[in-house]
């Protein structure tokens, strides 16, 4: 007994050389009634953040008139919802980006949202259009990062004037660290670009224009464990997993360059286990993003669409990350 006991130790905490542990993303059975849903929307894209004992959820949401995911691109608005559990249910609570004066590059359309604590301020980073500029020679709405920012997690929020990038950008990804934010996007092609500032306001200067060129990802989060630089992602075409669209981890000595498949490379695939034995078989699963609590990653929020409805999913990590913390203030 005592033998089978080591060796379920062992497999728990596998170490890398020198002792640091290995990033496995392995998850619990979550709840049946849990997750952030909206009767009469689609809703995607989460990203979580804990305020004290609250947990606030910032999501996308557009209104149910055609097939998913169509209108996102018009309608898209990204909301607040809380929870006093990580896993949920959310409860909607405000709309945090909407439409405003259409002098602006996000008068329109908001998504992607990813919120950090920066300093003393919240800062939600997203995509935003103004349905007049359009890519060259596509017909297709130019879409572009910027931010907003707010003392409290409940606002008032004030947005940026002008996007961060001012190319084509889209799922954004941020990385606080003491001397630089690195900023992590891609184009519609989906070619991935890395940028970099002293600030996470800008300006970013492009670092690397091509950072992963073997095939398409998208969907990114950016983090720091065991001195390396990771980035979570959906790996759309199946060149790194060989699934199509399953969640990937990629890494980096000096998060710029040489990003490499991590061991395991599989973040998720596209089933979720439920607490009552139901396994739910997503037509789409997408746009990770992770909680971080004390220093560690302990959930995985991800979009999910089951062909007929669309929520946002948390998920707990059986083993919780332990990351590298920084602590830039500009």
């Amino acid at each position: 007994m005592r033998t089978r006991l080591l060796i379920l130790a062992a497999l728990t905490m596998v170490l890398r050389p020198g002792g640091s542990q290995v990033i496995k993303f392995d998850f619990e059975k979550i709840p049946v009634e849990s997750g952030f849903r909206m009767d009469g929307y689609w809703v995607w894209g989460g990203s979580m953040i804990r305020v004290d004992s609250t947990y606030h959820l910032f999501a996308s949401r557009w209104v149910k008139k055609m097939d998913f995911p169509r209108e996102y691109r018009f309608d898209s608005e990204i909301v607040r919802a809380t929870s006093g559990s990580p896993t949920g249910p959310f409860r909607f609570e405000q709309v945090v980006i909407g439409e405003r004066d259409s002098s602006y590059w996000d008068a329109n359309m908001a998504q992607n949202p990813t919120i950090h604590k920066i300093g003393e301020e919240y800062v939600l980073f997203y995509i935003g259009s103004d349905f007049t500029t359009y890519r060259e020679n596509t017909g297709n709405l130019l879409r572009l990062v910027g931010y907003a920012a707010a003392k409290s997690i409940e606002g008032p929020w004030k947005r940026s004037d002008k996007p961060v990038i001012p190319q084509e950008s889209n799922n954004p990804a941020i990385l606080i660290e003491d001397s630089r934010v690195l900023l992590l996007f891609r184009d519609a092609p989906l070619r991935v670009y890395m940028a970099a500032s002293d600030q996470y306001k800008g300006p970013y200067e492009i670092v690397n224009d091509n950072v992963w060129p073997d095939c398409k990802l998208e969907d990114f989060y950016l983090f720091k464990a065991n001195e390396q630089y990771h980035f979570i992602c959906e790996d759309n075409v199946g060149g790194v997993s060989g699934q199509v669209r399953w969640g990937v981890n990629l890494y980096s000595s000096n998060g710029v360059n040489d990003w490499k498949k991590y061991d395991p490379v599989v973040v998720y695939d596209h089933d979720i286990e439920f607490d009552n034995g139901q396994i739910l078989h997503c037509v789409r699963r997408e746009r990770p993003q992770l909680l971080i609590e004390n220093g560690e990653i302990t959930h995985l929020i991800t979009g999910v669409y089951d062909g007929t409805n669309s929520w946002c999913q948390p998920v707990r990590l059986k083993q919780p990350v332990p990351i590298n913390i920084s602590a830039i203030t500009k």
